[in-house]
C-alpha cells in the first residue's frame, strides 16, 4: 500500500510583487505555501508602483529589454528566462486584466489602475491555497529549517522545507521596506553590498530666488549627459526640486551620476537646452544684431526659450560672456549643473545593492544555506523605471519559487 507524499512547504517572507509572485509559483507547483508580511496588508509596493498608471513592463525586443541591468544583466537573463515582458503580459491577461503598448513602448492595464489586477491576483493566490500571515515580521533564522517571527500574539516559531526571503531594498520605509533585514535576522556569513538610492534625485545649491521662483517646473525638451561619460547623453524631461532636480531623465542616469559622486565627490551634467538645434545654427543666431532687445527677449524670439529654461541659463552662466556668439551657443547647448549627492534612499524609487550574487546559486539560493532563497530588491541588481524593475522582481521570484520546488530554471 502506498503512501501519499506530504507537500513541500514554503514560506514566502514578504508580500510584495517578487513575493507574491513566488507564492504563485510555488503553489502551481502543489507546494504547501504560507506567506508572511509585516504589514497589515499585502501589495502595497505594487499599488504605490500604479500611481499614475501601472507600469507593468516594457514592450522591447527582450534582447534590448535584458540588457538594461548594468553589470548584473547577464545574471538577470537568467531569471528573465522563464518570466520575460510577453509572459508578464500573458500573466495578467490570465487574471482578466487586458494590458497594452504606450506610445514609448511602455505597457500598462487598459484602465492603468494597479488595484484590479492585485486583488485578481489576491483571489487567484487564495484559490490556489495560499495562507497569509500579516503583520508578521521576521526577527531571526533558529537552525536549518526555523524562523522566528514576531505576530500580534508574541513570538512564534514557524518551520518550512525552503524559505523565500523577498524583503525588499530601503527606498519605501512606510511600506516596510527599510532596510531592516540586513541586522540581526540572517544567518551569519551574507555577503550583502551596501544600499543604496536607485532612480533618485540629486542635490545642488541653488539661489534662494530659482529655488522660490522655479521649484517644480518642468524642464522639456532636455538632453543631459554626463561631463565625463556618453557623449550623446539621453533626451527627455526633468524637473526643478528645492534640493536639485529630479524626474524620468535624471532617473534614466542615476547610476552613473551616483557612481560619479562616489568616485570624484560631485558630478558636472551638461545640460542641452536646445536639443533639436545644432551649434552652427544657434552660433550664427546668437550673432546676430540684437537691436536693443534683452537676452530673455531674444531667446524667446529665436528659440522660443522662456521661463525655466532662460532662469537656468543665468543661474549657471557666466553672464558676463553672454554678449559672446559662440560662448552663448555652447551654454545653451552644453550648460553645466554640478550636483554632489543623491537624495536619501527613503525617497529613492528603488535600490541598487542588496544580497550579492555570487554568493548564490541559478535559483538565488544561499550556496552556504541550503533552502534558503532571496528575491527581489533585496538583491544586488538595479533597474531602470519603464517597467523594468516590476518585471524582473516578479521574474526573480519565481526563479527563486522554480528553485525551492526542485524544479530547473529554463
Amino acid at each position: 500500500m502506498s503512501t501519499a507524499t506530504a507537500p513541500k512547504k514554503i514560506a514566502v517572507i514578504g508580500g510584495g510583487p517578487a513575493g507574491l509572485m513566488a507564492a504563485q509559483t510555488a503553489a502551481e507547483g502543489g507546494a504547501e505555501v504560507h506567506l508572511y508580511e509585516r504589514k497589515a496588508s499585502v501589495g502595497r509596493k505594487f499599488l504605490i508602483a500604479g500611481r499614475g498608471g501601472l507600469n507593468l513592463t516594457h514592450a522591447e525586443p527582450m534582447k534590448d529589454f535584458s540588457m538594461r541591468f548594468r553589470s548584473q544583466s547577464a545574471e538577470v537573463a537568467t531569471w528573465l528566462a522563464s518570466f520575460d515582458n510577453a509572459a508578464m503580459r500573458h500573466w495578467a491577461e490570465q487574471l482578466g486584466i487586458a494590458t497594452f503598448v504606450g506610445s514609448s513602448g511602455r505597457v500598462f492595464p487598459t484602465d492603468m489602475k494597479a488595484a484590479p489586477l492585485l486583488r485578481a491576483w489576491l483571489k487567484h493566490l487564495r484559490a490556489l491555497g495560499v495562507q497569509f500571515h500579516v503583520n508578521h515580521q521576521a526577527l531571526a533564522f533558529e537552525g536549518e529549517r526555523q524562523l522566528r517571527l514576531q505576530s500580534p500574539d508574541g513570538e512564534v516559531r514557524i518551520s518550512a522545507d525552503a524559505f523565500i526571503l523577498a524583503l525588499g531594498g530601503a527606498s519605501w520605509p512606510q511600506l516596510g521596506s527599510d532596510g531592516s533585514w540586513q541586522h540581526g535576522l540572517m544567518p551569519d556569513g551574507l555577503d550583502i553590498t551596501p544600499l543604496e538610492p536607485a532612480n533618485c534625485g540629486f542635490e545642488t545649491g541653488w539661489s534662494d530666488f530659482f529655488k522660490r521662483k522655479f521649484s517644480g517646473e518642468p524642464l522639456k525638451p532636455l538632453r543631459i549627459r554626463l561631463a565625463k561619460g556618453d557623449a550623446l547623453g539621453l533626451q527627455g524631461e526633468c524637473v526643478i526640486s528645492e534640493y536639485g532636480i529630479e524626474g524620468s531623465l535624471i532617473y534614466a542616469l542615476s547610476a552613473d551620476i551616483r557612481e560619479t559622486i562616489a568616485r570624484d565627490g560631485k558630478c558636472t551634467l551638461l545640460l542641452d537646452l536646445l536639443p533639436d538645434h545644432d551649434l552652427a545654427r544657434i552660433t550664427a543666431a546668437a550673432g546676430k544684431p540684437r537691436n536693443g532687445r534683452s537676452l530673455s527677449d531674444f531667446l524667446r524670439r529665436h528659440f522660443r526659450i522662456s521661463g525655466v529654461k532662460t532662469a537656468l541659463l543665468y543661474e549657471l552662466g557666466d553672464k558676463s560672456r553672454f554678449a559672446e556668439p559662440m560662448h552663448l551657443a555652447e551654454l545653451l547647448k552644453a550648460l553645466p549643473l554640478t550636483v554632489t549627492a543623491p537624495r536619501p534612499i527613503a525617497e529613492a524609487i528603488s535600490t541598487a545593492g542588496g544580497v550579492a550574487l555570487a554568493q548564490l546559486d541559478t535559483h538565488l539560493m544561499w550556496r552556504r544555506y541550503p533552502a534558503l532563497f532571496f528575491a527581489g530588491e533585496m538583491l544586488d541588481w538595479e533597474a531602470p523605471t519603464g517597467g523594468y524593475l516590476l518585471t524582473a522582481s516578479m521574474a526573480s521570484g519565481r526563479c527563486a519559487a522554480l528553485g525551492a520546488l526542485g524544479i530547473p530554471v529554463e
